[in-house]
């Protein structure tokens, strides 16, 4: 098949598992389109099935802002044409559904069909504005399929928006052959020389994701043992979370490693993974962690308890129980095995139940169908 796909190439979960998703595409012999404003996140363009569609937004003194949404949507349509594509796929409904149905509009007689995967705060925080529910809706209503990372983000949809038509549930993924414990032994030697426990966060650093929580966390278990915290990625929290480190003087045990490539290595020096937001459609983070053998602690909220299940490969509690986490961390951490046993079960939990290896193929499915759909509903 041939695939566009459009996310947003930040440092998020969507636009990570959007690149992921376009990379096992293109291993599997399928032509992958991405169109955006910038290369995404992960991306591989060293990939001959892997290709690049800038969006470019002109700038004119009338608008206050460039009107990217109309020039996704004619882009998309370029490259529909140039590249013969057979589908859509776009990721966060905001705005990227809504230019899809612009380009299927433009494409029409002819068939482009497009399919909305649903990721959580286009949903959960973006959509339920007043502002975008009526368009967001509209827009998802008006897709030939639509998917959601959870059950949870399924029903939220469900319930906020009225959504009358089918929704099909697809799970986050990951590589278990690239997510292992053959880990970066040169960053633990680094932040770990005397052999401390690491504990590691991993998040694009937004209020939602608590990082400030993570560090609180770590200074309890550091009253109590010697340990290191690594903090991963970058955003409008991280200097909260630099000041709160130095404040509880902490900082020459906490590193912050901004953006970084291979996670998948970064991972696997961890001892304990931390994930305390305060709503997850899902956890990829968390899951990811889990393929490397590394043990996890997040809170109780939306899709994470699809992901981690409590007491088996980690443990959950109430978002801000930092108390309740540090708990954990310190039992982890004090068993002779630092919590290897728990992370082998954590791993085994990965591929069971979201290995790409058994995820791709339903994409590939669902493709196929909404394909096989919409040619039928247009003849």
């Amino acid at each position: 098949m041939r695939i566009g796909i459009t996310c947003y190439p930040t440092y998020g979960g969507s636009g990570v598992v959007a690149t992921e998703l376009g990379q096992e595409l293109a291993a599997r012999g399928h032509q992958v389109h991405f169109i955006s404003y910038a290369p995404p996140i992960r991306m591989n363009l060293a990939d001959p099935n892997v290709q690049f569609h800038e969006v470019e937004v002109t700038t004119y003194p009338l608008f206050d802002h460039p009107p990217y949404t109309l020039a996704l949507a004619t882009r998309m349509l370029e490259i529909f044409e140039a590249e013969s594509l057979d589908l859509l796929h776009v990721h966060y409904a905001i705005p990227h559904s809504v230019s899809a149905l612009l380009a299927r509009s433009m494409a029409a007689p002819r068939h482009l069909p497009f399919i909305t995967t649903l990721h959580g705060t286009d949903i959960t925080l973006v959509g339920i504005n007043r502002e975008y529910l009526p368009i967001t809706r509209f827009a998802i209503e008006r897709s030939d399929g639509v998917t959601a990372i959870s059950h949870y983000l399924r029903r939220q949809t469900i319930r906020e928006f009225e959504i009358q038509r089918p929704i099909q549930v697809i799970p986050n993924f990951v590589n278990c052959d690239l997510y292992s414990r053959s880990g970066d032994g040169a960053l633990r030697a680094r932040v770990a020389p005397d052999g401390e426990p690491v504990l590691m966060h991993l998040s694009n650093f937004r209020p939602v994701k608590r990082s400030t929580d993570a560090v609180e966390i770590f200074a309890l278990v550091r009253e109590r043992m010697p340990a290191k915290l690594v903090m991963i990625g970058d955003g409008p929290d991280r200097a909260a979370a630099e000041y709160l480190a130095v404040k509880k003087g902490l900082q020459h045990d906490v590193h912050f490693l901004g953006k970084q490539d291979e996670i998948h290595r970064k991972l696997a020096s961890a001892d304990l993974f931390l994930l305390p937001s305060q709503l997850e459609s899902f956890g990829l983070a968390a899951l990811e962690a889990m393929a490397c053998e590394v043990s996890v602690i997040a809170t109780r909220v939306g899709g994470v308890p699809e992901v981690v299940e409590d007491g088996v490969d980690g443990f959950l509690v109430q978002p801000g129980d930092v108390a309740e986490a540090a708990r954990h961390a310190i039992e982890i951490l004090t068993r002779a095995d630092r919590g290897r046993e728990m992370g082998l079960r954590a791993r085994a939990h990965a591929q069971e139940k979201f290995s790409a290896k058994d995820i791709i193929p339903l994409y590939e499915h669902y493709y196929q169908d909404v394909i096989s759909r919409s040619r039928a509903a247009s003849a």
